[in-house]
């Protein structure tokens, strides 16, 4: 059987962290810049947390120099923290956990994270959510500003926990925007459209991607992911 590599989003495919991050980012954003109301018609679904402050700087006239977007982003994490225990609403999506158990019997399956949230900000969330166990690599904002390249990587870490390459392995994207579909497809990967987020299947179909549904607990998901098929 091909060795399959599977990067999971993680706001709005595996969970809703009930606006924890999008508040703990103003809060660092303001203290550095004297306010955050750049950031309120910035939309963040889909973008890396990098590319979010970029934006907001942007927005505000002010340079987006590396230095400055670092400092908010690490000032970003411990307020993420503080916000998680105070996010009323938070949610682990119908099917995760079940789906995730599955795929961890699978010997040719490396299970991953393919998310603009840094390393340490998807960690935290997934503390919360008690899904840490099942996401031993990934690809992080961290690594890159730009999703496609974060999915290159975090596939490349994929293939090393396999004993291969890239090139060995089939590779699925499993995301709830757009923006993870068009990525899938520049690196040429595999996608799997889910409507948490707000993206109806029929929209992400239309976006590109491979497969679509609702959510992950629509039927036939584990196959589909281990194997290939339809949905």
């Amino acid at each position: 059987m091909q060795p399959t590599i599977l990067l999971f989003d993680v706001d709005g495919t595996l969970l809703s962290a009930a606006g924890a991050g999008r508040r703990a980012l103003e809060r660092a954003f303001e203290a550095h810049c004297g306010t955050a109301a750049s950031l309120r018609d910035v939309r963040f679904n889909g973008m890396t947390d990098p590319g979010i402050v970029r934006a907001g700087l942007e927005q505000l006239g002010r340079l987006a120099g590396p230095a400055l977007v670092a400092a908010i982003l690490d000032d970003y994490v411990p307020l993420l923290a503080d916000e998680l225990t105070r996010a009323a609403g938070f949610q682990v999506f119908a099917g995760v956990t079940s789906l995730l158990e599955g795929l961890a019997t699978s010997d040719h399956v490396a299970v991953g994270l393919g998310t603009g949230n840094l390393r340490a900000g998807a960690r935290l969330k997934l503390e919360h959510a008690g899904l840490e166990r099942y996401f031993a690599f990934g690809g992080f904002g961290s690594d890159h500003e730009h999703r496609a390249e974060l999915l290159r990587i975090g596939a490349s870490r994929g293939a090393a926990s396999l004993g291969c390459t890239t090139d060995d392995c089939r590779v699925v994207v499993i995301g709830d925007t757009p923006h993870d579909v068009a990525a899938a497809r520049a690196i040429g990967a595999a996608s799997l459209g889910v409507g948490t987020g707000g993206c109806a299947p029929d929209l992400m179909r239309a976006a590109g991607a491979t497969w679509a549904c609702d959510d992950l607990a629509a039927p036939g998901l584990l196959d589909l992911l281990c194997e290939g098929g339809n949905t």
